[in-house]
């Protein structure tokens, strides 16, 4: 990554201050109270400008020193971060990012292994298709692009596993060009400094893109460095709880502040539980299939849960997901094929 620092949500798996854990992004309108407001007026250029000086200064001086932020991650290094940083907190990702990059420190590296050893090095980060999807992101890079990760905004979203999201972020924060980049932490400082409502919707609207593009520096480089400065804001200040408006660089200028602060009047904003669900029992199940170097027989994996129509149901979603092969004699193991070009 050579032009500008890389995003960071410092957030935790299955709360609302993480990008969708799916890189495909689909957009969804919403109907919250940001929503409803999608005919405030356009951001004029000056009010945009106010913003983004502030902001960036603060970043200059306030942004945390991580490993894919230094030049020597590259595109390669930042795309991977952006795969894992999706509804995990930076803390969790940092050893896994590490003992990634110096085991694949290529996109033809991965890609010349089995997908389940992407499965197996991904450990317990969570959203283990994630590792399946950079995975094969990995392949294409290698078959389309001679194992660079291109510089094109198209040509990241034709890869698979990449949706508008991640291609902006890295074309943004590898390439220093100028894209709107929209993880929940961007969405809530744009909600309060610049709609003046607490929270976003619960997903990603039309009006919330178009904000975006409007407070966008014309600049590239300046609008690489705005799309890092203002996911940092929302990830260290402008957070989801407790926001520290006294450490805020533009706290003059925000709209929610400057309204009083008023609460939340939109649908309530749904936290995801994880204890019994077939979410835990996926990640049993995948545990002891990351920690076998053969197939392990069905009786093994049926002592990781008691109820048995849902541990069936974890194992069949594992199987149709691709995370599990499943082999004769009631055997079963990481992918082992690799997709078909």
């Amino acid at each position: 990554m050579t032009a500008s620092p890389s995003p960071s949500p410092d957030t935790t798996a299955g709360t609302t201050d993480a990008v969708t854990a799916d890189p495909t992004d689909a957009v969804t309108a919403g109907t919250t109270d940001a929503a409803a407001r999608d005919a405030r007026r356009d951001v004029s250029a000056d009010s945009a400008h106010a913003l983004h000086s502030p902001v960036i200064s603060w970043f200059e001086e306030h942004a945390r020193d991580l490993p894919w932020r230094r030049p020597e991650a590259g595109p390669w290094g930042v795309m991977v971060s952006e795969f894992m940083l999706q509804q995990t907190p930076v803390s969790r990702v940092l050893p896994v990012y590490e003992q990634w990059l110096a085991r694949w420190p290529r996109p033809a590296d991965l890609a010349a292994e089995a997908p389940g050893e992407a499965v197996r090095a991904w450990g317990r980060l969570g959203y283990p298709r994630r590792a399946l999807r950079l995975h094969g992101a990995a392949a294409a890079i290698t078959e389309r692009h001679g194992g660079d990760v291109p510089q094109e905004h198209a040509q990241l979203l034709a890869l698979p596993g990449v949706g508008e999201y991640t291609a902006a972020a890295v074309a943004s924060f590898a390439y220093g060009q100028r894209h709107a980049v929209l993880d929940t932490n961007v969405r809530r400082v744009f909600a309060r400094a610049a709609t003046g409502v607490e929270y976003p919707p619960n997903a990603t609207t039309a009006a919330e893109r178009r904000l975006a593009r409007e407070l966008l520096p014309e600049d590239e480089s300046t609008a690489a460095s705005w799309a890092a400065a203002s996911m940092e804001l929302g990830a260290l200040v402008c957070t989801a709880k407790n926001p520290d408006c006294a450490r805020c660089p533009v706290a003059g200028l925000c709209a929610w502040r400057l309204a009083g602060k008023p609460a939340h009047d939109g649908p309530p904003r749904r936290g995801q539980t994880y204890a019994g669900t077939d979410r835990q029992v996926r990640g049993k199940l995948l545990a002891v299939l990351r920690e076998a170097m053969g197939p392990v027989p069905q009786a093994v994996l049926d002592t990781v849960w008691n109820e048995p129509v849902q541990r069936a149901r974890a194992l069949d979603g594992l199987v149709s997901d691709g995370l599990v092969e499943p082999l004769d004699g009631g055997l079963y193991r990481l992918p082992q094929s690799r997709p078909q070009a």
